[in-house]
Order: C-alpha cells, then sequence, then structure tokens
C-alpha cells in the first residue's frame, strides 16, 4: 500500500494481482489498484488530469497521463473522498507505479498532488 499526503489531498492506493486476467505464457501480468483520494484539507478541490509512470522489473518504464480517472474529474469537499479501481499489465510479474494527480482549487489555482510508489508484486515470484 502506498500513502501520500500533499497540499492537504491524501492518496491511498493498494495493489494486487489479477491471475484470472494474466497470461504469464504469453509474458502478461495484469495488476488492479484501489485509490482513496480524501481531501483533508479546507477547500474544494477538483481532480483534472492523472500522469502515471509505470516501470516493469526490466525498467521498461511507460509514462501514461489523461484527463479525469475512469471518465470522472471528482470534486471534493472538504472531508470527501473519492475511490476507483483500475488495472495495469505488466511484460514482468513485478513493477512499480507512482505518479501524479493535477487537482485545482475552487479559486482556480492548479497544483500537483503525489501518488506515492506502489509495488506490482504477483504472487510466487521468486526475488
Amino acid at each position: 500500500m502506498s500513502d501520500a499526503l500533499t497540499h492537504s489531498v491524501r492518496v491511498e492506493v493498494l495493489s494486487r494481482h489479477v491471475p484470472e486476467h494474466s497470461r504469464p505464457g504469453m509474458g502478461e501480468w495484469v495488476f488492479q489498484y484501489t485509490v482513496r483520494i480524501t481531501n483533508q484539507g479546507s477547500e474544494t478541490v477538483q481532480l483534472l488530469s492523472r500522469h502515471w509512470i509505470i516501470t516493469d522489473a526490466l525498467d521498461h518504464t511507460e509514462e501514461v497521463r489523461g484527463p479525469g480517472v475512469v471518465g470522472q474529474q471528482p470534486v471534493l469537499a472538504p472531508g470527501e473522498s473519492f475511490q476507483y479501481s483500475s488495472w495495469c499489465p505488466l511484460k514482468t510479474p513485478t513493477g512499480m507505479m507512482h505518479g501524479t494527480y493535477r487537482m485545482v482549487r475552487a479559486s482556480g489555482e492548479q497544483f500537483d498532488i503525489e501518488i506515492a510508489p506502489f509495488a506490482l508484486r504477483a504472487r510466487y515470484t521468486v526475488h
């Protein structure tokens, strides 16, 4: 699990291997990650976009950028949380993800919040 607090917005991520959707014989391991974003500040904020950096065990890095998360740009009043799940395929049974979310305050001020690194690890992997 990863946990980061930036500009009074907390991002917690829990990941798991999804063997039923993975095809190790074809070099594909699928991971699900669940993110909870909590506004711990005193101002309403909105998530505008995401930037993920995904690295596999062979140090191959892929960057993913796009608007919102799972088709949404959630607005979080003080004390509110938003949770979603998504997935990531890798060509190796282990890897890492981290990144940032671009947020905006009601005042129009934009800022980035950290998504702390978290492991993607298939079970029974020898290190």
